[in-house]
């Protein structure tokens, strides 16, 4: 037992002997936002009183800034003018690294070394990581895909920059401006939201917002679900669909309605539809008495006149028939119109609804700007404020000093009439001329 306490204390005094110098950084890790200023601490101790010493920062293989002692001489890397220093105390072992607005490429691993000569063994060097971290810019988002019913479709949110990597959260609400419970399909992944078999219920005001350490920024999007029918193809093919069928019914109408009026000319003109019978009559062949020839003319005009009246019943039948289609169409057409107009009113107070909720937004950062602007000016007069505060000081501070010197030579009048009161001699002598 007495020869392992001896082994120790032997150890305990040849590491202080070897290891006389220790650099420390006490954490491992600083956060600091773009644009800020951080000082990075590191403290050293050492046993020999150093007569030289170099105390340098690096961030990994290159230089930041370099301090010689005793000639407190310091150089700073180009690159880093004006924005390195050091705040020093070598007595007592102090070397911080000050940053002055930091940026993206101040990223990195910072080491603190310290070389004083006859003093190398030990830790004379430590290192901690510095990062930098970066807000995420507005969000752009976008619509991925046909927003039609039944379709799947991908909304995107993406922020071209933030440091750490932000992360995504989108959230929803209805055409009323309600949250919207997300559907069980509905995937939100890496600023994607995925919706699947979109219908009109899925229509309404989408909101994604990226968040890292620093603060957060958010982007929206209106997305309105339309019918596939409603697409600018489908209506011009429909359109132009009934546009042929109408000019085909005028063909029809225009033709039948020619065709009648000839059946009337050929009947009002008592034109002979048997070619051996005009031919007989040029011929002057008559087998029939003139009664008869009479009867037979007569039953001839009957004939036609009925074959006349069927075929006008016909006409209208068809006629009714082709009404009756031209009817059926006008309201097809108008039942299209009234759901079109349905749809064109939902539309309209959708479109209300969300000028409204612009016109709120609109207003609150209003709002916001104003209190910018008064918080602004409070700091504008809280600092006059100092000013004339400082200004007063200083006036103070000549006063008292004016005070003193006053006071001062009050004392000496007082001394002196003093002692001219004790030694009458002295006013004998201010009365000699």
């Amino acid at each position: 037992m007495e020869k392992r306490t001896f082994a120790v204390v032997v150890f305990c005094v040849a590491w202080s002997c070897v290891a006389t110098i220790t650099v420390n950084i006490p954490n491992s890790l600083y956060k600091v936002a773009r644009g800020d200023n951080i000082t990075i601490p590191c403290s050293f101790i050492t046993t020999v009183q150093p007569k030289q010493a170099v105390i340098t920062w690096s961030l990994g293989l290159n230089a930041v800034i370099t301090y010689y002692y005793p000639v407190d001489e310091t150089d700073v890397t180009q690159g880093y003018d004006g924005r390195a220093s050091l705040d020093l105390n070598f007595a007592a072992g102090k070397a911080d690294l000050l940053l002055k607005a930091v940026t993206v490429k101040d990223n990195g691993k910072y080491g603190c070394r310290v070389q004083i000569p006859r003093d190398a063994q030990g830790q004379p060097d430590d290192t901690a990581d510095l990062i930098v971290l970066v807000a995420p810019s507005k969000p752009i988002c976008q619509i991925q895909g046909k927003a039609e019913y039944g379709q799947n479709i991908n909304l995107t949110c993406v922020s071209e920059e933030g440091s750490p990597a932000p992360t995504y959260k989108w959230a929803g609400y209805d055409a009323q401006n309600n949250p919207r419970a997300p559907d069980p399909k509905t995937t939100d992944k890496g600023g994607i939201l995925s919706l699947y078999n979109i219908s009109k219920d899925t229509s309404g005001y989408y909101l994604c917002t990226s968040t890292n350490e620093i603060r957060s920024a958010s982007c929206n999007l209106t997305l309105s679900v339309m019918p596939p029918s409603m697409n600018i193809g489908s209506t011009a093919a429909i359109i132009g669909g009934v546009v042929a069928v109408l000019v085909v019914l005028v063909i029809i109408i225009y033709c039948c309605c020619c065709r009648k009026k000839n059946e009337k000319e050929e009947y009002a003109m008592g034109v002979p539809e048997d070619e051996n019978g005009i031919e007989a009559v040029k011929n002057g062949e008559v087998h029939c008495e003139v009664g008869q020839e009479n009867s037979e003319r007569r039953e001839n005009h009957e004939e036609r006149s009925e074959r006349s009246y069927d075929n006008r019943k016909d006409y209208d039948d068809r006629r009714s028939d082709c009404n009756d289609r031209r009817s059926d169409y006008n309201d097809r057409r108008s039942d299209y119109n009234d759901r079109r107009s349905d749809y064109d009113d939902r539309r309209s107070d959708y479109d209300d609804r969300r000028s409204d909720y612009d016109d709120r937004r609109s207003e609150y950062s209003d709002r916001r700007s104003d209190y910018n602007d008064r918080r602004r000016d409070y700091d504008d007069r809280r600092s006059d404020y100092d000013d004339r505060r400082s200004d007063y000081d200083d006036r103070r501070n000549k006063y008292g000093d004016r005070r003193e010197r006053y006071d001062d030579d009050r004392r000496y009048e007082d001394e002196r009439r003093y002692n001219d009161r004790k030694d009458p001699r002295s006013d004998d002598k201010r009365d000699k001329p």
